[in-house]
């Protein structure tokens, strides 16, 4: 429904990721093309000769794909890596068959058999997977690691040194960097993190510059800076994410303040320069001295082409420009000075009337909404707030952007810091801006944010009158191993952590309007646990609603979407009684 909304499984962080795992990539010599089909991979050269490198063994076994943890959680999306010289490649293979059995129907077409998939919920067993290098003369060497204790595969690079892999233990508190020699498999310890919390994965690393200067994240309370070498990138800059290398020159992308993230390139000749100019959320992709720069500022979608840090031309965007445009009030919130936006009425007169408020939040790992930038978030923040809302968006602790500790501080409990962030930025917002009617507030959020909106009317009705939530997650436990493990441990050994952070469990709480929306195809978050999140509140005597989505997975597109806000802006009003 909203992707904006949506990490990296989907989001250039991490969770909910809006592409499908890379089945295909070309040699860096441009010669031959690697590709996957029925879970064997095969490699065509430019001469159209194609041959099979390795096949599947048994039927749900494949290779050269990202397993499941690895493309939902670990923002991996890949399953094989060519050798910078074209010669030979890193493949993954996965046997999915630990991993419990799940089946997903279509309840609105019962003669259609289900469809079954392998998804490791929380406390489960992950997919097998073990790397290994294959030549294109033939030869096969697996890549050897102590699997036992280091189950994840979290990170896979091949540059001119040779392959380097990092390697995460199944509570994420330990990541070793292994250097592999692609002859024998064997592999050495290169750099070791650890983390009381977990060891977060900043993707791009670790990388190495052309001298083999090793390039990987640094931490320290609310700081997270890059070492490159003996060198550490400067206070201030929250490193998001490595782009990439040219000789000694570093490409990442950082936060800088509270709304805007940009692109910026260290190396010993040219220091610290910012290639980003304008306000706004920036990426980019890097060929030597050649950055393409894409940029979303407060004016919409802009691609940049830099040659040596100067402009040299721009990719024209088709995008139509959204009939509704935001106008965002930036604010910092509370003594956490929580980084929020507040939409107002195009047509409101300040001092003219109250306006019921709605928030509309994301507030988990992964992912910004409250950014200098024309994001559709925005758009339909805006287009609620013209039909007589104000709307807020509040990025609390949890969210990326604000250092280590910020983000930790939901370790073990994911809704009690942020719900009181939300009811803390709602009160400075009324603050600054008298118009908010505390008493007409309504809360709206889609996967952790719907949790967290229904998690507000029935923790909070004192604040919270009505709620809109959408495909969430009410049971923890019913959720993926490497994304919840993280946050709230296993639930074997922390059950009490599934729990307080479980919506399910409050249902007997409801005194408030409740509406629960989910896609009845959604893999990601099934639709059962808002099947049982309805259930436990009718076995409790609570009424609510219930907006099934058919054929709908992870988001809504297309008429649906459109429908659908429709629908909730039907309830929110009535439920406000505006």
């Amino acid at each position: 429904m909203d992707p904006s909304a949506f990490p990296r499984r989907f989001a250039l962080s991490r969770r909910f990721s809006l592409g499908a795992p890379s089945r295909f990539t070309v040699s860096p010599d441009g010669r031959h093309v690697a590709y996957v089909t029925d879970g064997a991979l095969r490699v065509m050269s430019l001469d159209g000769v194609e041959r099979l490198c390795l096949a599947p063994e048994a039927p749900e076994v494949t290779y050269g794909l990202a397993e499941h943890a690895a493309a939902e959680s670990m923002g991996r999306l890949r399953g094989h890596w060519w050798a910078p010289d074209g010669s030979a490649l890193l493949v993954a293979r996965v046997d999915p068959t630990p991993m419990p059995l799940w089946h997903l129907g279509d309840p609105a077409d019962p003669a259609k058999p289900p469809r079954a998939f392998r998804y490791p919920a929380a406390g489960t067993a992950n997919a097998e997977v073990t790397l290994h290098v294959v030549t294109l003369g033939g030869g096969r060497t697996e890549v050897v690691w102590d699997r036992a204790a280091f189950e994840y595969l979290a990170t896979v690079h091949w540059d001119a040194h040779g392959p380097v892999i990092g390697v995460q233990s199944r509570d994420q508190r330990l990541l070793h960097v292994l250097e592999a020699d692609p002859d024998t498999g064997a592999t050495r310890l290169l750099h070791e993190r650890r983390d009381r919390a977990w060891v977060e994965l900043v993707p791009g690393t670790p990388a190495r510059t052309a001298s083999g200067v090793p390039v990987v994240p640094w931490e320290r309370g609310d700081t997270r800076r890059l070492r490159i070498g003996e060198h550490l990138t400067p206070d201030g800059l929250q490193v998001a994410e490595v782009l990439g290398t040219d000789g000694e020159r570093v490409l990442f992308t950082a936060w800088d303040g509270p709304f805007e993230r940009h692109v910026w390139s260290y190396g010993p000749e040219g220091g610290l320069v910012r290639l980003s100019r304008e306000p706004g959320v920036h990426t980019a992709a890097m060929g030597g001295p050649t950055v393409v720069l894409d940029s979303q500022t407060p004016d919409g979608h802009t691609v940049t082409v830099l040659h040596d840090g100067e402009p040299v031309g721009a990719i024209r965007s088709l995008v139509a420009d959204p009939l509704v445009v935001p106008r965002p009030e930036f604010l910092t919130l509370g003594g956490r000075e929580l980084p929020g936006t507040l939409f107002l009425p195009s047509w409101h007169e300040p001092g003219a009337r109250k306006l019921p408020v709605l928030l509309f939040p994301y507030s988990g790992p992964g992912v910004r909404l409250a950014v200098r930038a024309r994001t559709w978030a925005a758009c339909v923040a805006q287009w609620f707030a013209e039909q007589g809302f104000a709307v807020l968006t509040v990025d609390g602790r949890g969210t990326p952007g604000r250092g280590p500790a910020w983000e930790k501080a939901v370790h073990g409990d994911q809704l009690t810091p942020v719900l009181e962030d939300q009811i803390d930025g709602l009160r400075a917002a009324a603050a600054h801006c008298p118009d908010l009617d505390l008493g007409r507030v309504g809360i709206r959020g889609w996967s952790f944010g719907g949790t967290l909106a229904a998690a507000a009317v029935l923790r909070h009705p004192e604040v919270f009158r009505a709620a809109v939530s959408g495909a969430a997650p009410s049971d923890q436990r019913l959720y993926d191993t490497h994304w919840k493990e993280r946050f709230l441990g296993h639930p074997d050994e922390e059950p009490e952590n599934y729990a307080r952070s479980s919506t399910i469990h409050d249902a007997p709480l409801l005194r408030r309007p409740l509406l629960l929306v989910h896609g009845m195809a959604d893999d990601n978050v099934a639709a059962a646990h808002t099947l049982r999140m309805s259930a436990a509140l009718l076995a409790a005597g609570r009424p609510h609603s219930v907006l099934p989505l058919s054929g709908t997975t992870h988001l809504a597109g297309g008429g649906t979407a459109g429908q659908l806000l429709l629908f909730e802006l039907d309830f929110l009003r009535n439920a406000l009684n505006r």
